[in-house]
């Protein structure tokens, strides 16, 4: 559960892609912090406390913020840009909350137990939206296949929650399915009939370009 990670912030007034840079490499990562009727303020997070927290807890993390200009709150991210290829942080949005306040956050469900044997899981959803105590959020919450037979599926209504909380999501949405795995025949045949397909269309292909000269 979110207990609200300490972390210190830096206040900022400059902005753009020059200052974004000159951030991230001094190891800070710009972020807005707005909510509650308060003008946003600008400010800079050090990565790697930050990179670290998210490891943790995802987008579930409540931050008890201390900004260099004395300003004090707790804040929930509200949106993350990242740099893929860098596996950096760009720029993050912090919405503030406040204690004993009931937040809708979207939290990732895990696939936990065993089905059937000769069986195929498949996840259809990764995460559903409840409704919970800002300082009390899940990291992730349970989808159990657990002696699940062909057939069978768990629905957002099946997954357990958090006491205090309360399922935003459709609870007939489906997030998993249990299906028969295929069997080595099967694939064997799928094989085929994909590179079947492939030297048809090369055949196609060859006999077009003597028809063209």
């Amino acid at each position: 559960m979110s207990t609200g990670v300490k972390i210190n912030a830096e206040t900022r007034s400059e902005f753009g892609k020059g200052f974004a840079r000159r951030a991230r490499k001094a190891g800070l990562v710009p972020a807005v912090l707005y909510g509650h009727g308060e003008a946003p303020r600008h400010i800079s997070l050090p990565a790697k406390e930050f990179a670290a927290a998210i490891r943790h807890g995802g987008m579930t993390t409540v931050f008890d913020i201390t900004v260099s200009d004395g300003h004090k709150t707790l804040a929930l991210p509200k949106a993350i840009q990242r740099d893929p290829l860098k596996d950096t942080y760009k720029h993050v949005d912090l919405i503030i909350v406040k204690r004993g306040e009931q937040v809708t956050v979207d939290v990732p469900v895990h696939v936990v137990g065993e089905p059937v044997k000769g069986t195929l899981v498949m996840q259809e959803h990764n995460s559903i939206s409840i409704q919970a105590e800002a300082l009390h959020l899940p990291e992730h919450l349970e989808a159990s296949v657990e002696g699940l037979d062909a057939g069978g599926h768990v629905t957002a209504g099946d997954v357990k929650l958090p006491k205090g909380s309360q399922l935003i999501t459709d609870p007939e949405t489906v997030l998993v399915i249990v299906s028969h795995a295929p069997t080595a025949e099967q694939l064997e045949g799928d094989t085929g009939e994909a590179e079947a397909a492939e030297g048809e269309a090369a055949e196609g292909e060859a006999a077009s370009e003597e028809a063209a000269e």
